[in-house]
């Protein structure tokens, strides 16, 4: 920590609806904006030490908002100290930051989540479309206070739950920026990494995938495909509340007939997780939360108090009666009845609109399967499907450094137009904490970033 202690820090208040703070070099800035009475959502912007100018390159240095799964996870603290931001919990660098090729904005989103909160329960979202429309709130504020951001094209970047909320938003964004309510702009892209997009189809996929992986029971197959039907029933009932409980008890079975297979990796038992494993009250309706909470980098490292012991005390703005979670259950469960909707029409409409999106999958993923996204992605009516469909994947080798170059394939991509599929191999559901060099070259290459890689 002593990297993070050394840095002065300058506080800027600018009046109730937005607070922030900065550190005196300029790299990092954090704060609140209160996107609706009551609601109080905290960013935390890191500028890259890799970054160069446009004039010094032929392509606009990128900027990410990243977005974490549950709903209920926290970016600032899973998303930055887990998987892509510049330190992991020992305050090590990270090889494989993020950082390097891009700017990066963690959001704790929605509001309630993290060090994001509500004055009182009734601000929490509702629904997707509102938790989108804070994050552009958000976004609207961050245009006056990050100067950097309004020549650096935004890639909004969504894990699990967060690809949903990305795909949601970046229609809105989207819409803002062409009727110009929304100047000094420019929406590079959204970025759907493992994203709860087709709830049906994934719950149409797991008991094909995990018996033929050896992990369900043979004799569990038919009622876990049953109860699958009833999900997509509900579903186009317009029953989502009801979808859910079904989908949960899915879960619940699969778990009993599978010997408790981790939805994060079906390689692993949950007993692997200590994020699981340590409470074994945990039910499957809490586990769209839970299930990728990852390997510490020490098993004497807790997350939450390095959050609240270390890093809530250097931020400095956080009020005193918030208490850094990992996962908020409350959030979640006050979006229950949008929780199963898909968002494929949304994906349908950026790609209609020439935003480019980008989607990757963990081949170990079980939550939300990589035969389930292809699935969702065979239903878009984005006028470029069938070619996309009808080309092949490229293997990609890639190089860890400059004098060593992996043979063995690490992904796969498919791309045409704006559309890009990537298919981690040897990754779970959180593919930059499984496969970080490959994630890390993935988002180079979708962020088209100016960035050296090698």
């Amino acid at each position: 920590m002593a990297l993070l202690c050394l840095l002065s820090i300058l506080l800027l208040f600018h009046g109730g609806a937005a607070i922030s703070a900065g550190t005196k070099d300029g790299m990092q800035r954090w704060g609140y904006v209160e996107t609706r009475p009551k609601a109080n959502l905290f960013w935390w912007w890191f500028k890259s030490p890799n970054r160069v100018s446009s004039a010094e390159a032929t392509k606009p240095w990128p900027t990410i908002l990243w977005l974490q799964g549950g709903p209920g996870g926290s970016g600032s603290g899973r998303g930055n100290f887990l998987e892509i931001g510049p330190w992991d919990l020992n305050m090590t660098p990270r090889m494989f930051t993020w950082l390097r090729v891009a700017d990066i904005v963690f959001a704790d989103s929605p509001v309630g989540v993290g060090f994001s909160y509500a004055d009182d329960t009734s601000a929490l979202v509702k629904t997707d479309s509102q938790a989108a429309t804070d994050l552009v709130v958000v976004i609207k504020v961050l245009l006056r206070k990050l100067p950097t951001l309004r020549s650096s094209p935004l890639y909004l970047v969504g894990e699990s739950y967060g690809g949903k909320i990305a795909a949601i938003a970046g229609v809105s964004l989207s819409k803002a920026i062409r009727k110009g309510t929304i100047v000094n702009l420019t929406l590079g892209g959204v970025v759907i990494g493992d994203g709860w997009i087709s709830p049906e189809d994934y719950a149409l996929s797991y008991a094909q995938l995990l018996h033929d992986v050896s992990r369900l029971n043979d004799n569990a197959v038919a009622d876990v495909n049953k109860m699958a039907v009833m999900v997509t029933e509900q579903v186009a009932a317009g029953k989502f509340a009801a979808a859910k409980k079904t989908w949960t008890d899915q879960l619940d079975l699969i778990d009993s007939k599978s010997d408790s297979v981790n939805m994060n990796n079906f390689l692993l038992d949950t007993g692997m997780n200590p994020g699981l494993a340590n409470s074994p009250s945990r039910t499957s309706n809490q586990l769209m939360m839970y299930h990728n909470v990852q390997q510490f980098p020490s098993a004497s490292i807790n997350i939450e108090d390095v959050m609240n012991t270390v890093i809530k005390p250097w931020l400095k703005i956080i009020p005193k009666n918030i208490v850094w979670q990992e996962a908020t259950l409350q959030v979640y469960e006050e979006l229950a009845n949008d929780f199963m909707k898909p968002a494929i029409n949304e994906v349908d409409e950026l790609l209609a609109s020439g935003i480019n999106v980008t989607v990757y999958n963990g081949q170990l993923d079980v939550i939300c399967p990589t035969v389930g996204v292809e699935a969702w992605v065979n239903k878009l009516k984005w006028d470029g499907l069938n070619t996309f469909l009808s080309l092949p994947r490229q293997p990609l080798h890639y190089c860890d450094s400059a004098i060593y170059c992996s043979k063995p394939i690490r992904a796969y991509v498919r791309s045409y137009k704006n559309l890009a599929f990537y298919w981690i191999l040897q990754a779970g559901h959180m593919v930059p904490v499984d496969q970080p060099y490959p994630a890390f070259r993935m988002i180079a290459s979708a962020t088209q970033s100016p960035g050296d890689t090698s």
